[in-house]
This record gives structure tokens, C-alpha cells and sequence, in this order.
């Protein structure tokens, strides 16, 4: 396993400063997450990335995708403002991650990772099979860029995840379906235990994001983000599951605050990931 850290790309980012700066750090990967449809249209901003990677010696393990329209992040207005799941903004999302694969096969990497939003849990809600239908969409433009495209955990359960790729296979085969696993995320929505979600749909975890978490404690808002090591994703008992079940991909540091801290924070997540990866 190796280590790494998010990047977004914003019209102004400096990339290769970003690069400059995470190999700095000691890390050897990132995912770039992308929110902002024109830089996807934007041949220079791939060719600046080519030439960053190129450059630095940085593996860009995933492109996540962010798609348009409002979102809030909360277990109300989520409901229907996020992913594939809200009908008035599903086909331009739908078209925004195909341009987002493109973009994603002009810098050379082959996973593409994304939230689908509250996908439901029942099989027989009429919203499952539209935004299965959605998915498979997606999910086909990948594979004709030769890519993964990845689930980032959050909004789904295990099983309702599990569920799903696995009715996506029935359709276009096994092979480029897979997990970007976020624990601190199943912790905030208060879907599952990351350890034990890895029983569930291991097998399919591609990219890991290094985050973590707290419960809910109310049925309105999601539960924190903090300092990784500082919230309930045990981390001890997750890295050595990951061993047992041989996953060897990146894990890809995520803070969600800016500045000085968010530096400091990563750098502290960078040595404790360490400690356990690397340890006896």
C-alpha cells in the first residue's frame, strides 16, 4: 500500500506546484477531484497535468469526477440534490462524468471514481433501476476508455452497494466496477462500520481515501470530519483487514479544511498510516 493525497483542480490550480508540494510531503500518489465542468473541456489543463506527472514522478491513482448542479450535504436536502438519484439534474450529471472520462483517458489514468448519491435500498423502488440505468451508462463510456469506474461509499450501504455493482455485471459483464472506499464516509452517514463493510464488498475495493469520522447524532446532519485517528474509524483493525483480504492499492489522504492545518493534519495521517502499513 501506498500513500497519497487529494488534489482538486480548480481553472487556477497550479499543478505543478501541487505535485512539487505533495512530493515534499513524502507522498508518492493523489487523486485529483475535478468539480468544474470547462476544465474537463480543457486540453491545456490536461497537458499541464501530463507534463506535472511526467515532471514529479506522481501515479495518479483515480480522477474523481464531481458532476453540476446544487448539492447539500445532509441526509434531507441530500435526498435530492446529490449524484445520479434526483431526476431534474440526472442527465447532465450522466453527461458530465462522460466528459469527465475523457478528460480522465487524456491524462492517463484508469480509475474513475464518483458519488452516485441516496441510491435506494429498496430494489423494487422505481428510482433503483433509473439510476442503475444511469450508472450502466457511465459505467459502458469507462470501459470504452479502457477504465474503472468506482462508487465512492457514503450515501449507499454496503449491501445496497454490493447490490448494485453486481446488477451492473449481470449486464455488461465483470471487471471495470469497483469501490472507492471512503470509512470515514460510511462512519459520517452512518451506514456501516468500515471494518466490517469490507466482509460485504471487499473484493471490490479499488482506492481507499484516508479520512476519518464521526456518527450522526441527529437524523438531519452528518456526523464530522476530523483529524484522522482523532474519529471512529479504527484504523488499527481497518489497515490489518485490508492486509488480510490482500489489497494492495493506494490510500489517498483527504481533509476537508484548507490552510496550514489541513497541511498539518495530513502529514500527522501520513505518519500513522505508516506506523500501521509498515509495521512488524
Amino acid at each position: 500500500m501506498k500513500i497519497g493525497v487529494l488534489i482538486e483542480l480548480f481553472e487556477d490550480t497550479d499543478i505543478d506546484a501541487k505535485f512539487a508540494e505533495l512530493r515534499l510531503m513524502g507522498m508518492e500518489s493523489c487523486q485529483l477531484v475535478c468539480w468544474n465542468r470547462r476544465i474537463l473541456h480543457d486540453d491545456s489543463a490536461a497537458e499541464a497535468v501530463n507534463r506535472a506527472v511526467e515532471k514529479h514522478g506522481v501515479k495518479i491513482s483515480a480522477f474523481w469526477c464531481g458532476w453540476e448542479g446544487r448539492k447539500v450535504w445532509d441526509f434531507y436536502e441530500g435526498q435530492l440534490t446529490l449524484g445520479l438519484v434526483p431526476s431534474d439534474y440526472r442527465v447532465e450529471r450522466v453527461k458530465m462524468l462522460m466528459e469527465g472520462s475523457d478528460f480522465a483517458k487524456k491524462i492517463h489514468v484508469t480509475d474513475f471514481a464518483t458519488h452516485v448519491g441516496y441510491m435506494p435500498e429498496n430494489p423494487y423502488d422505481p428510482k433503483y433501476a433509473q439510476v442503475l440505468s444511469a450508472c450502466k451508462a457511465v459505467v459502458e463510456k469507462c470501459k470504452e476508455n479502457g477504465q474503472n469506474f468506482l462508487f465512492e461509499t457514503g450515501q449507499e450501504t454496503p449491501v445496497t452497494l454490493k447490490r448494485a455493482i453486481q446488477d451492473i455485471e449481470k449486464e455488461l459483464g465483470k471487471g471495470n466496477v469497483g469501490i472507492n472506499l471512503d470509512p470515514a464516509n460510511l462512519i459520517m452517514y452512518g451506514k456501516a462500520n468500515p471494518v466490517d463493510a469490507l466482509d460485504v464488498f471487499g473484493e471490490y475495493v479499488r482506492g481507499i481515501h484516508g479520512k476519518d469520522g464521526l456518527y450522526p447524532t441527529d437524523g438531519h446532519h452528518l456526523g464530522a470530519e476530523v483529524p484522522l485517528g482523532q474519529g471512529k474509524v479504527n484504523y488499527p483493525a481497518f489497515i490489518a483487514r485490508l492486509k488480510e483480504i490482500g489489497y494492495e492499492g493506494d490510500i489517498t489522504i483527504e481533509r476537508e479544511i484548507s490552510g496550514e492545518e489541513q497541511k498539518k493534519d495530513i502529514l500527522m495521517a501520513k505518519e500513522i498510516l505508516e506506523r500501521l502499513i509498515y509495521q512488524r
